[in-house]
């Protein structure tokens, strides 16, 4: 395999019985940059981080995790990396920076060296006025970034963060984007599943799409909206009838329908010419749309054209 790439895959298969998890997996990963996996439940992102991990064998294909083969130098593969899971694994009962020197003794760090890290982490993660407090008096956002923290005391090339943000207010969500920009900035590799796709937006250098056990295209969010979505005429009905009326008549060319809002979208290139038409030819009368808005392509678009199916990413 080339150098340059902080991971690496080739035709990762994986099976449970008779299921067909992973059918060929082949991934790319720049060091030093935020890789997101999107995916629907069971597309097979969560098995495909588990084995990037080390913590399952694949049945087929083979990975290079910062240079390191992922079967023969497991070990070296380990030391390499940190995950970091949906759920903070932390101790409750004891302290912010109790668990941080935990983690660091566990990593074969020296007494005084785990100290120093701990110290290190708190400061950066902007919790030494919480320091000495039980990590179950913590909000959520503390938590996760205490968690975050313990990833990192190993001094990881690769993290793995599933689902950073779930459950996180938008503030929280906001810093935590903010700390993933910053481990980047240290040169650090952020390998990132998330259910969010504005998340994905705002923090990818590239993102790949799974269905089904494979990748179903991959690139920039710019160059995947490019290719796999069209701008959107997004149409507010004036009542439920004509939502009806305009929604059984669009039927298959109706890329987005909300009846909550009594809002229905459809393809357009944009252009003066094809907004009018769209118009004439939905509304002759000039009384079922109350207002229109064009809309460029979101990740949500791009997910709906490669699936099937509006976002759902959770596992």
């Amino acid at each position: 395999m080339s150098t340059g790439w902080a991971v690496e895959a080739t035709g990762l298969a994986k099976s449970y019985q008779r299921v067909r998890v992973l059918d060929g997996v082949d991934l790319r990963v720049a060091a030093g940059s935020v890789f997101a996996l999107l995916g629907p439940n069971g597309a097979g992102k969560t098995t495909t981080v588990r084995i990037l991990a080390t913590l399952l064998a694949p049945d087929a294909g083979r990975a290079r995790v910062v240079g390191f083969d992922l079967r023969r130098e497991r070990h070296a593969v380990r030391r390499a990396i940190s995950l970091t899971g949906q759920y903070a694994a932390l101790d409750d009962l004891q302290t912010g920076v109790e668990n941080l020197w935990m983690m660091g003794r566990l990593s074969g760090l020296s007494r005084a060296a785990s100290r120093r890290r701990a110290g290190e982490l708190l400061e950066r993660f902007e919790l030494t006025g919480a320091a000495d407090r039980r990590v179950a008096t913590y909000s959520g956002g503390m938590r996760r970034r205490l968690d975050l923290a313990a990833s990192l005391v190993s001094r990881p090339a690769v993290i793995f963060l599933d689902e950073p943000t779930t459950g996180l207010d938008p503030r929280s969500r906001q810093g935590m984007w903010e700390v993933i920009t910053g481990l980047v900035a240290d040169g650090v590799t952020v390998f990132l599943t998330t259910q969010y796709l504005d998340e994905a937006d705002q923090l990818a250098d590239r993102i790949a799409v799974m269905d089904a056990g494979k990748v179903v295209a991959e690139g920039t969010p710019a160059e995947l909206k490019t290719r796999f979505a069209e701008l959107r005429l997004d149409l507010t009905l004036t009542d439920g009838a004509a939502f009806e009326e305009i929604t059984r008549y669009l039927g298959g060319r109706a890329v987005r329908s909300d009846p909550a809002q009594r809002l229905v979208g459809v393809a357009t290139d944009g252009t003066a010419g094809h907004i009018r038409a769209l118009l004439d030819e939905l509304d002759p009368g000039r009384r079922a749309i109350a207002t229109f808005e064009v809309c460029g392509a979101t990740l949500d678009d791009v997910f709906l054209a490669l699936t099937g199916h509006a976002a759902d990413l959770s596992r």
